[in-house]
């Protein structure tokens, strides 16, 4: 990997002959790197209200609601960081599980729940 101006490291592009056996077999874009997990399964979080200009992979849905961290998959870069130029942001992501009426109110099913991944930096404590 080399580096840009600002020291942050670029990952090189996956050669087009290499993408299908990448998606095919699993290949992941976890990164290697000792950062802290703010958050651990069983946590309580509340998404962050941001509302950036430009690219993010935050739900919109999401923002403000609250759920609770079911796993950490590691460690892997923020696109959001990616996307705006600002370099590479290694952050942990986390399954995060939010119930069907914390979304959708009370007429939504009581046992019914999504897991939706999350980036630290859209996650505050509950």
């Amino acid at each position: 990997m080399g580096q840009d101006g600002r020291g942050s490291r670029i990952m090189p592009a996956l050669p087009a002959e290499k993408v299908i056996s990448t998606f095919s077999t699993g290949g992941s874009l976890r990164i290697d790197a000792d950062v802290v997990a703010k958050f651990k399964p069983g946590d309580h979080v509340v998404v962050r209200t941001q509302h950036p200009s430009g690219h993010t992979r935050l739900p919109r849905y999401l923002r403000g609601m609250h759920g609770i961290v079911h796993m950490d998959h590691g460690i892997f870069s923020l696109p959001d960081s990616m996307a705006h130029g600002q370099g590479e942001q290694l952050q942990h992501v986390y399954s995060v599980r939010f119930t069907a009426r914390e979304l959708w109110g009370a007429d939504a099913p009581k046992r019914d729940c999504i897991h939706v991944d999350m980036w630290d930096d859209y996650l505050d404590p509950a």
